[in-house]
């Protein structure tokens, strides 16, 4: 994308987690992300850790911040949902409920659409929208 002579693009997205270990293996291990690096600011009393699909060169990520002080969030009523493109909604439903993820909406069709979608939870209670392929 480019706005006159300056290119732009997403880099990530920043959520807080209560508990980054937690949030970590499950962006890693359930929707099957990569850790792709962690820092901590031990003046800040807080880490940062990225997760994604691919390098963040070429692909927008998920910025998990950590306060170390700050077990829990209130989300709010504001923030909707972080998207995701699947191949399969349903089999990667299944797949999510068999690693121990919460389902918020199964697999079908969106109302007043055909796309097929579902919706699951993370560890924080931030929403996922699996989104199939058309």
């Amino acid at each position: 994308m480019s706005r006159g002579n300056q290119s732009m693009r997403i880099l990530h997205t920043m959520i807080r987690v209560g508990n980054l270990d937690r949030s970590v293996r499950f962006y890693t291990e359930i929707l099957g992300m990569k850790l792709l690096r962690r820092e901590d600011f031990h003046d800040g009393k807080f880490t940062l850790a990225f997760v994604g699909y691919g390098d963040e060169s070429q692909n927008s990520v998920i910025e998990l911040t950590h306060n170390w002080d700050v077990q829990s969030y209130d989300l709010g009523d504001a923030f909707g949902h972080i998207a995701i493109e699947v191949d399969d909604v349903y089999r990667a439903v299944e797949q999510i409920r068999q690693a121990g993820g919460e389902i918020l909406r199964e697999a079908g069709p969106m109302k007043f659409g055909h796309t097929v979608i579902a919706f699951v939870s993370d560890p924080d209670g931030y929403k996922i929208e699996l989104i199939g392929k058309e």
